[in-house]
């Protein structure tokens, strides 16, 4: 009788943030899992041996929240037209903290809020038991992030993050087959461009950002995923051209280079400037050279091409997200992009009605462990990347970079030996990473 109670209770989910990916991408996969469940997404994770036990699931997107009533009531009533049901509402500059005081037996707050404000919402749902999903990067600073990892523990409650290039097929198969086949990893490159939309217009919080910051992570992580190697020094260095012609004190580019414990060095590329007429959404990419061979995977040109009278020349990623049409008119809402979540959610209903430990199931998702290693990559580049950006702009190059180690993250900037300064070496970070 207990069981049927558990499994008869829905495991329910609010969503905070709902601009370009938390209003898209996590509310339509939501929908589809209130809709049908979760039974018909785990095969294609690698899960079918799940499905007899979470197919009986129910699912609730029990809240919408945002910083805007506008676009909390749009996000809602779209979700109402798909599913027949309509979340609460919440907004206002932290409308986390009404949502959870209004449901309190919430099992997954989704996080989807502008970057540099995820922190907030991560620790006050875990606080109060509440397992989370948070889109990348997980934070902007190593400290947070140890604090998230700490509180998680303590609550016993698991902090996902949502990254589905782990899940795009042909990175499946450079993980699991070829990265054996080139030898051992000497170097690579991978890089992102977004178009100039998303900086210029999209995003209103860009200055507190960085190209990097933003889609950096997606490739941070998936060099984790590939070697599991941690970096042991960086050096990075941006731009600023482009959108401050549009009044914008933001980075158009950010260039990052890591070496890692493996020895292999990796260059990491990103900008939000790309000209509306690109023939694709984003450009992207990467590759890597071994001792015995080397991949590519270009994820911006799978293959597929069209173009017509007025629109120019187009090409787009089917694997990320489609539509698969239903005999009831309705549409199946597949791709990597949606694995991602999948895998998240799967994980917390196994801790939230199974009674399964976060660590029996730490290895399916990618865990707020995994994103510590990016989170460390991303507040040291971003360090070096304005002593660099200062120091090139007043003709001194770019000598600075950042070391890591059992001691922690060190900041290392010779020009402060030039101007008869101490501390050369700047640690910012105490703990082994």
């Amino acid at each position: 009788m207990r069981t049927h109670k558990i499994m008869s209770q829905p495991i329910k989910i609010a969503l905070v943030g709902v601009g370009m990916f938390g209003g898209d991408v996590h509310a339509r996969t939501y929908a589809d899992l209130q809709r049908f469940g979760i039974g018909g997404q785990l095969a294609r994770i690698g899960l079918d041996a799940w499905t007899r036990d979470l197919a009986p699931l129910h699912f609730e997107l029990t809240a919408i929240a945002a910083r805007t009533e506008k676009s909390a009531v749009k996000a809602a009533t779209q979700f109402h037209d798909s599913t027949g049901h309509r979340p609460l509402i919440f907004h206002g500059d932290e409308p986390w903290l009404e949502l959870l005081d209004a449901v309190p037996d919430l099992d997954i707050l989704a996080v989807a809020t502008p970057d540099h404000l995820h922190t907030q919402p991560i620790l006050a749902a875990l606080a109060r038991g509440v397992h989370v999903i948070t889109e990348k990067p997980m934070c902007l600073s190593i400290h947070e992030a140890d604090t998230i990892i700490e509180l998680a523990a303590q609550k016993k409650c698991i902090v996902a993050v949502d990254m589905h290039k782990r899940y795009d097929p042909d990175h499946l198969r450079i993980r699991h087959d070829i990265q054996h086949r080139i030898g051992t990893p000497l170097y690579g490159s991978a890089y992102l461009e977004e178009p100039l939309e998303v900086s210029a217009s999209t995003f209103k919080w860009v200055e507190s950002s960085d190209p990097f910051s933003y889609v950096g992570p997606h490739w941070t992580d998936l060099i984790w995923h590939y070697y599991r190697s941690k970096p042991v020094a960086l050096t990075a260095v941006g731009q600023k051209r482009r959108l401050i012609r549009d009044n914008i004190d933001a980075y158009d580019a950010v260039q990052v280079r890591v070496d890692y414990a493996n020895g292999m060095s990796i260059h990491f590329h990103n900008n939000w400037i790309t000209p509306s007429d690109f023939e694709g959404p984003v450009n992207q990419g990467h590759e890597i050279v071994g001792t015995d061979g080397k991949v590519e995977s270009d994820q911006q040109y799978r293959g597929f091409r069209f173009w017509n009278q007025g629109g120019g020349s187009r090409t787009s990623n089917n694997h990320f997200t489609r539509d698969i049409p239903r005999p009831d008119g309705s549409s199946a809402y597949l791709g990597y992009g949606v694995d991602s979540l999948t895998a998240c959610v799967a994980a917390i209903c196994r801790v939230a009605r199974f009674n399964d430990s976060p660590s029996d199931v730490a290895t399916i998702y990618p865990t707020a462990a995994d994103a510590r290693i990016s989170t460390a990559i991303i507040h040291a580049a971003a360090i070096v990347r304005d002593l660099n950006f200062k120091y090139l702009n007043e003709g001194k190059g770019t000598p600075v970079t950042a070391r890591f180690g059992d001691d922690g993250i060190t900041i290392i900037d010779p020009t402060r030996a030039e101007q008869g300064l101490e501390h050369v070496f700047q640690r910012i970070y105490s703990l082994p990473l």
